[in-house]
């Protein structure tokens, strides 16, 4: 970091850069922390069987990330839906869950994804839904610098994927739906 600053034409020794190195070294090890953490330590078990076969959906999981390719912040909501088999997931691990992705270099995309992929790994529920909207900063302070844009991925699996109905009515509870 100290030869970065020095870089772009900072003194690292000034004073308000003396210890810039490791507040930065030690905010990256908190932003990346999600690579040393499993989502079976997160769930701890925290699986319950339940005769549910209706959505359960957690809208607006707020999280934050940063993008692998400008190392800069992108941050918005989450909204995971699941329609369960025999078990329902601890509902404060489904926003941990998210956490631990987005805790990592990552492209939303792939964000998106992961989040689908863990929950229907954890529970193998008839189907998965997430949706991601979200702005980066790298569209905003650089290239296009577009402030009010946002970027919308979702991830079906399963029912969600395969089921109209189910997906309509994922959209229309995360207000996505048809108009």
């Amino acid at each position: 970091m100290e030869e970065v600053l020095a870089l772009v034409g900072e003194d690292p020794s000034r004073d308000g850069l003396k210890r810039t190195p490791e507040r930065w070294e030690k905010a990256m090890r908190f932003l990346t922390s999600g690579y040393h953490t499993r989502v079976e330590d997160l769930v701890n078990g925290a699986l319950f069987a339940v005769k549910v076969d209706e959505m359960v959906l957690v809208k607006d999981i707020e999280f934050f990330s940063l993008c692998e390719h400008h190392l800069l912040p992108f941050h918005g909501r989450m909204h995971v839906a699941y329609l369960p088999t025999n078990k329902v997931i601890g509902l404060s691990k489904i926003p941990r869950i998210v956490n631990m992705y987005a805790r990592r270099l990552q492209v939303q995309e792939r964000l998106t994804q992961e989040v689908a992929d863990a929950i229907s790994d954890a529970i193998q529920p008839r189907g998965v839904a997430v949706m991601c909207e979200a702005s980066h900063f790298c569209m905003m302070m650089r290239g296009v610098e577009k402030q009010q844009s946002t970027t919308v991925t979702s991830a079906m699996v399963g029912a969600f994927r395969e089921d109209n109905a189910t997906r309509n009515e994922f959209l229309s509870l995360v207000g996505r739906g048809h108009r």
